[in-house]
């Protein structure tokens, strides 16, 4: 599957450390829009709101990876897996197995950035 999103959080360079202590996962998390999280939801997949300092509702979800992930700009060349916050991309993922408690989970393959932000202040809430 295909699922498009701005960059909210980004771990591709090294595994995510979580609470003090490595996941042992790669992982992207993406704000997505209506259409791409309704799309999820209907697979099964859990998509969390996220309320903003001005009290606005985004759809966000994270997708994951035991193993090292490519990051490809648009003309297929592998870039740099730090991809800064606010950058748009396109993931492509497989689905997991339902799980009754914890959704469906999406399993991340690929990343191609489609616009790179220039933010570099990694201070900045998302959205």
């Amino acid at each position: 599957m295909i699922t498009e999103g701005i960059v909210a959080f980004c771990n591709l360079a090294e595994t995510e450390f979580y609470n003090g202590k490595d996941t042992g996962k790669y992982n992207i998390t993406l704000t997505l829009d209506e259409a791409d999280a309704s799309v999820l939801r209907e697979e099964g997949v859990h998509v969390k709101d996220y309320e903003d300092k001005d009290g606005n509702i985004h759809k966000q979800r994270k997708f994951s990876s035991k193993y090292p992930i490519d990051v490809l700009d648009l003309d297929d060349n592998v870039v740099s897996k730090h991809i800064p916050y606010g950058s748009k991309v396109r993931v492509k993922w497989k689905i997991g197995n339902p799980h009754p408690q914890w959704g469906t989970s999406t399993y991340l393959e690929k990343v191609r950035i489609l616009e790179l932000s220039e933010r570099t202040n990694t201070d900045d809430e998302p959205f």
